[in-house]
């Protein structure tokens, strides 16, 4: 059921094009910004693959539905969608802010009552779609666990990454990355 390096260089490529969300960007350049933000902060090789690939269960929900794009009607679950796709290939350091990308929103929306400002309309959005805004008990939860610091990092950086026709480079770059991180 693991995906291969190359299988998952395919997909970014074949799915990528779609437009991510109801963002003026397409899946890959998000992506791509995503990774270049945590590259440039000095981020570990795991979390700068974590921000590559965090969006990856859109593009494998799409391809499994057969469709162009996910529906943004209804939250999909995507941080859980590429787990099990990604486990054999991937430590935990690449798979828990992935998994934890959207719980980080709604413990930062408690945490820095800014954060919620700064959301683009989108976001607003799914926040909604994905449970609200924690409670102190379920931030507090969310923050203990191992990772935690790594997806609220991840998620600012995916915050960031909406940016039309930003220079980044491109997905070759991040080849020798992935292939540093992976099992």
């Amino acid at each position: 059921m693991s995906l291969t390096l190359q299988e998952v260089h395919d997909l970014l490529l074949r799915r990528g094009q779609t437009q991510y969300g109801l963002e003026a960007i397409n899946q890959l350049e998000h992506a791509l910004q995503c990774a270049n933000l945590a590259e440039l902060a000095g981020e570990t090789s795991e979390t700068i693959v974590a921000c590559l690939l965090h969006d990856l269960g859109h593009l494998l929900a799409a391809e499994r539905e057969g469709t162009v794009e996910h529906d943004t009607t209804e939250d999909d679950l995507h941080q859980f969608i590429a787990l099990p796709f990604l486990r054999g290939l991937f430590p935990e350091a690449v798979l828990e802010p992935i998994r934890m990308h959207v719980d980080a929103k709604r413990y930062l929306c408690l945490i820095d009552p800014s954060y919620w400002n700064d959301l683009s309309i989108a976001s607003k959005h799914s926040l909604e779609q994905q449970g609200g805004v924690f409670d102190e008990a379920q931030a507090n939860a969310f923050i203990a666990q191992s990772f935690a610091e790594e997806a609220v990092r991840l998620r600012r950086y995916d915050d960031l990454a909406k940016v039309k026709d930003k220079p980044v480079p491109g997905l070759e770059h991040y080849q020798a990355r992935l292939a540093e991180v992976a099992y």
